[in-house]
Order: C-alpha cells, then structure tokens, then sequence
C-alpha cells in the first residue's frame, strides 16, 4: 500500500507543458475562454495557448498568476492588471491569482473544485475537443442524488448520469460505472472539468458505445492534508461504495445489478482506489479503468484463472509526458494480454496528469465496456 501511495500522482493544479517557443510578442487574435462566467471577456486564450488575463484591482501594487513562467503584470490607467502567460497544454488548467500577496480566485473564471478547493480553470481549446463538445444530439441527465451512509453516520451526495432515452423506455435496464475523481477534487468533477455527460452523449449519439449509468460520488470519508495522503485509509469509503452507495442505486435506479454489468473506473487517486478495491472483489465488477491511476500485473492478481473468467476489461491509460507511468502502464498490460485478459492500454498524446488525458481515457474506454455477453 505505501509503495503505490508513493508512487502515485496526484490531481493537483497543473500549469501545463511549453507548447511552442516563447515570443517576445504573443499572437495577437485573443478569444475569451469558455471557461468564463457567462458575459465575462477575461481571461482569454491565443492560437498559441497563452492565456491573458485582466484582473481590476486599482488599490494593488502587485498582480500575477500561478502559471510559472507568466510575464509580469503590468497596471493600466483604468486601473486593470494586464498578464499573459506561456503556451500551455490543451486542455483544462487550474490557476490561481496572486494579489498583493493573497492568493484568490479569478473573478472572471467560473469556479471548479480541485486542490481541495473551489477555484479558477481555464479551458486551452484542444484539436480533438469535438468528442467533448455540448452539440445539438440527445442528451441525457446528470442528477443529483442524497444517500444516507450508516457507516459514517452521514448524508452523502452522488451524481449519476443516466443517458438519453432512460425516462421514455421504463422497461429498460442498464449497466453502470462508477467513476472516481482524484485527490482534492470532488463527486463534482468528472461532470464540470471531466465533461463525463458530453462525452457520452456524444458516444451515444454515434453508436459507438452502450449506453450505461455512470455514478460518480466523492472518494474519501476523512480530509487528508497534502502531503499526508499515506495516511488515508481506503477501508471506510470501500464500505460506503459496496455496502451503502450500490445497493442504494440499484434500488433506485433501472440498473442491471449482476457482477458482468457493473464497471469501476478512477483518475489518479481515484485510479488507485479502483485497482484495491476491484481486485478484492471480483464478484462485484467486471470491468476495471485505471486511468494515470497505476496499472494491474499479473503478480497483482492471487488466482489468475478465475481472474480470466469473471473480468472483461482491464484498461490502463497516462498521458504520454507521464513517461514513468505510461512505460510502466505498457509493460503491465501486455503482460496481461500475454496471460490471457482483455487487456488494453491507451496513451494520451502531448499531454500529462490532466483533465485532457482523463477524458480522452474515459472516451476511449467506454466503447469496451460491457461488449461481451454470456
């Protein structure tokens, strides 16, 4: 257990990758993000992948960003701060603002939950942002649900997507997967930065994957301060998730309730949690997603022949600059693949232990899930 929690790595803010050679001039043909409030201009993103802000504080002496390598903040008459960053990676990235040495969020930014806080992101437009793009298809519904946990004596919450159709065809009953997020986000994040509803949507409206639930819930029952994640004990949300969470969708929802229709899957630490949790309890899910998560080796599996019979994926992703995981990821997987399992391994290109892997890795695998029939 201490072994993996060292090696593992976390979902923090991440500042992204240089994409292209610093110019002394960015290109000028700025567009506001779709990541602002609605009517906001501010912050707004280049064909480069600079994001420039501007901040009003006319009383500050000091403005800038938590993007490393961001020119300085430079005030105009009106009073407003002006910085840009560098290229960063496309995709989704939480940022911070630095005012006279108070660190706040960006008043121009919707706010996500990450880093164990609600904050800004900022949103680099991706050339494959197609599969994630809200287009006129059916959608389907992400709800909000309220569950009691008696084992931690709580009320606690979970969104669960239920795709198009679910409410017309009553007779209907689907197989679920239950997504985590990574450390210091929340139940909300697959939906917000993760886009996990558009994702299918899109899938669905294509015919490329089977439609399913997808529950997504928070993954920790105790706060863990940075830096202490050793100390989190997988135990109590194991309980939560077995005998509280899907007991309580399968009563509430037209789900198909047998071990080969239900699926696990988790980013980062969530990926971690997937991998302990799936693999003590074979009989509860069939299909496993590890996504910048660890991978599973054939060593990890105590009885490899009934291992073969009752799972039907094992899927295992990184983005491609997370060169230490992605080459072990690889090796792992084939070595399951060589041992018999549906194993597969994706690799997201250009980007590292962010939202762009994670939901690239969640479109790539939802069209493997819940394919074989018996």
């Amino acid at each position: 257990m201490k072994a993996l929690f060292s090696c593992l790595c976390l979902a923090l803010p991440l500042a992204g990758h240089l994409g292209l050679a610093q110019s002394p001039t960015p290109a000028d043909d700025w567009k506001p993000a779709t990541s602002n409030q609605p009517g906001k201009l501010y912050p707004q993103v280049n064909s480069e992948g600079r994001v420039k802000f501007r901040i009003v504080a006319p009383e500050a002496r000091n403005v800038s960003v938590s993007f490393r390598d961001s020119s300085p903040f430079t005030q105009g008459e009106d009073g407003a701060w002006i910085g840009y960053t560098r290229p960063l990676d496309e995709g989704f990235h939480y940022y911070t603002i630095t005012i006279d040495g108070a660190e706040v969020p960006d008043p121009n930014s919707r706010f996500f939950f990450g880093a164990n806080r609600w904050g800004s992101g900022v949103e680099i437009p991706a050339h494959d942002q197609d599969f994630y793009a809200l287009k006129n298809v059916p959608h389907g519904r992400l709800r909000e649900v309220l569950f009691y946990s008696p084992s931690t004596d709580s009320v606690r919450r979970a969104f669960v997507y239920t795709p198009p159709g679910y409410d017309q065809d009553v007779d209907q009953r689907y197989p679920v997967l239950y997504l985590q997020h990574g450390w210091g986000e929340n139940e909300y994040s697959w939906g917000a930065q993760g886009c996990a509803h558009l994702i299918l949507d899109n899938l669905i409206a294509a015919h490329a994957t089977r439609p399913f639930l997808l529950v997504m819930t928070y993954g920790m029952t105790n706060e863990i301060e940075f830096g202490r994640l050793r100390e989190f004990d997988i135990g109590p949300f194991e309980t939560v998730l077995l005998r509280e969470l899907i007991p309580f969708i399968d009563a509430t929802f037209r789900t198909r309730s047998d071990q080969r229709h239900r699926a696990m899957a988790g980013l980062s630490m969530g990926g971690m949690e997937t991998k302990l949790i799936t693999l003590r309890n074979p009989d509860t899910f069939s299909h496993i997603g590890l996504f910048s998560g660890g991978s599973i080796r054939p060593e990890d599996i105590a009885d490899m022949t009934a291992f073969r019979e009752k799972n039907r994926l094992v899927f295992v992703s990184y983005g491609s600059r997370e060169e230490r995981g992605a080459a072990s990821g690889k090796v792992a997987a084939e070595a399951l693949k060589q041992a018999g399992v549906n194993s597969h391994y994706y690799e997201s290109p250009l980007t590292a232990h962010e939202w762009l892997s994670w939901r690239r890795s969640l479109y790539q695998m939802a069209p493997l899930l819940f394919t074989q029939e018996r």
